[in-house]
């Protein structure tokens, strides 16, 4: 049983790893094409997944209201209580 955990677990990853490269878009995807990252993945489970995290996905999860590195963007309120508008409605 524990010579299949390795196999297993490479499997599970991979599949996971597939499964994001597929769903990202295609202008977030860094470093190569996203069908050339599809194939990697599969040729070579753990390498392949290894190198979609760190060197093919999209480098930041951006939030309403922020610029991609968590700052908040110049020239927006960050909260209600920064907005004007809203605070002439109070």
């Amino acid at each position: 049983m524990l010579r299949l955990l390795p196999w297993l677990a490479a499997l599970v990853v991979a599949i996971y790893s597939v499964v994001d490269c597929v769903q990202t878009p295609d202008d977030k995807v860094r470093g190569l094409p996203k069908v050339v990252w599809v194939f990697v993945i599969l040729l070579f489970p753990f390498a392949g997944s290894a190198g979609w995290w760190f060197a093919g996905r999209p480098t930041a999860f951006t939030l309403p209201g922020r610029a991609p590195g968590g700052a908040a963007r110049p020239g927006r309120p960050i909260g209600p209580d920064d907005d004007p508008d809203f605070l002439k409605n109070l």
